[in-house]
Order: C-alpha cells, then structure tokens, then sequence
C-alpha cells in the first residue's frame, strides 16, 4: 500500500503549489499537512514524495516565464561559440544562476542525513516560522529597493543562492522568504527580488526531485500518488506565481510576516498540546 493515497496527495499538491513560491515555507506548510493527516513527516518515502512534487511547481515557473528563460538560455548557448555575446547581461545571468546553485547541491548533499533525520522535526519548522519572519521584516525595512532586474551582479547572484541554504538546514524558514530577504538586502526593489528567487529555485528544486524520486518510488509511494500530487501542484503554482508578482509590486512583505508569526505559534501549541507530533 501506498505510504500517500491520491487523495492525500491531492490535498499536498495544493499546499506545495500554493506555498512553493510565497516566502511562508513550502516545507514547513507540507510538513504542517502531513502531520495532521497522521503521515510521517520524517519517513524516506514522505520526504522524497515532498521533493518531488515541487517539479511540478517549478514547471509553472518554466511555463510562465518561458520567453525570459528562452532568452537567458539562447543567449547562453551563444556566448559559448560567439565572444560578443559573452558581454550580454543575459548570458552572464545564466552562468550566474549556474555558479549559484553549485553551495546549496554541497551542502544538500553533505547534510543530507540532518536533513531528512533530525531538521525535519516540526519543532525546527516552528522555530524557522518565526526566527525566519523577523529576518524578513528586517529585509523589507531595510533594503532601499531602488535596483532593478538588469542591475544585478555576479555577487547578487551568489548571496542569494547561498541563503537557500538557510531554508534546506532549517525547513519552516522558507527558500523564497531566504532568497528574497537577501536580495532585498542588497537593496534590489521588491519584484526583481522575487523573480531572481524564482530563477535561482529552477536548478535547484529540479534536481531535488529528480535526486529523490527513487525514494519516493521504492520506498512506498505510488506513481500514481506521485503523478496527481505533481500535477496538482503545477497548475495551483502558476495561478500563484501570477498573483504574487502583482502582489510584490505594490505591496510590502508585511502580510507574509504576520502570517509566517501566527502559523508558526499555532503549530507550536499543537505541538505543545500534543495534537501534532513532531
């Protein structure tokens, strides 16, 4: 039997869908789900089950900014036979996002037993909730927001990418809510933080789940789980994707923080309480 039904999964697709990329935690919140539906957050299976389901989310981001990532990738290709093109901001972009990503797959895969053992307790999600909310206000308090998309840099590129460690080690912390702080930090306004944390979640989420669909797969999860929770997942992104960037542009992070705080006090009481296990 499978370790997830397809109910189940349904329910986990939109979770991750609709939390994959606003800055509350997509870990946290599916860890939240399972253990309310008396799933083992900490089995192989269930994690690698979590894992995989973002592709499905980061195929909404590939579908939606498909022309961008068409461009950054084709000008990429070009500047490999042609020196012109290396001057392009577009192809420097995309051996940023590269570069980027090289720490978070070390230390995935260096801490991987952290990761899916003792990190994975709803404990660290709680805690990150919280601790990860008043980094974000910080960020948003912070950054004077005054520089666009073609203004980053390699080092731009770098912190960010390096600060989806924060959420790997810590579940409940947030990738999106790391990435976008960091990139507020350095001053970037709040729509250019949001959509280099998307750009820089492609590589990494992809191989993710890639890397963990054998565990999900021989170690109790249904295909047919995995397919409808991948598929849920897909279309309740990209319905998210649209709204958060009309959101970011006139709006502050302060909602998300607020949220991030109250879920991350309710999860501490049921779990204080015992309704939740850890």
């Amino acid at each position: 039997m499978s370790a997830i039904s397809v109910g189940q999964a349904v329910v986990l697709g939109v979770v991750e869908g609709v939390t994959e990329f606003l800055p509350v935690s997509s870990t946290g919140h599916l860890k939240i789900a399972e253990g309310l539906m008396d799933i083992p957050v900490d089995d192989k299976s269930v994690v690698g089950f979590s894992a995989v389901i973002q592709v499905g989310a980061i195929a909404a981001v590939l579908v939606y900014f498909f022309k961008d990532i068409k461009r950054i990738v084709s000008a990429w290709f070009r500047g490999l036979t042609d020196r012109e093109e290396r001057y392009h901001h577009d192809y420097k972009f995309a051996w940023w996002v590269i570069a980027a990503t090289v720490p978070i797959v070390v230390v995935g895969l260096a801490a991987k037993p952290l990761i899916d053992g003792p990190l994975a307790s709803l404990w660290v999600v709680a805690g990150s909730l919280i601790a990860g909310s008043g980094v974000m206000w910080a960020a948003d308090q912070m950054g004077r927001h005054k520089r666009g998309e073609d203004d980053t840099s390699f080092k731009d590129a770098m912190w960010v990418g390096c600060s989806q460690i924060l959420a790997l080690l810590f579940p409940g912390f947030s990738r999106s809510g790391a990435t976008m702080s960091t990139a507020l930090i350095l001053d970037l306004d709040r729509v250019a933080a949001t959509r280099l944390s998307f750009f820089l979640g492609i590589p990494a989420l992809t191989g993710a789940g890639l890397y963990e669909l054998k565990d999900a797969l021989g170690a109790g999860v249904g295909a047919a789980p995995l397919a409808v929770g991948t598929i849920v997942s897909f279309v309740v992104a990209y319905a998210s994707i649209a709204w958060l960037l009309k959101f970011v542009a006139k709006h502050s992070f302060n909602a998300f923080v607020i949220y991030r705080i109250v879920i991350g006090l309710l999860l501490l009481g049921l779990l204080g309480t015992g309704t939740l296990s850890s």
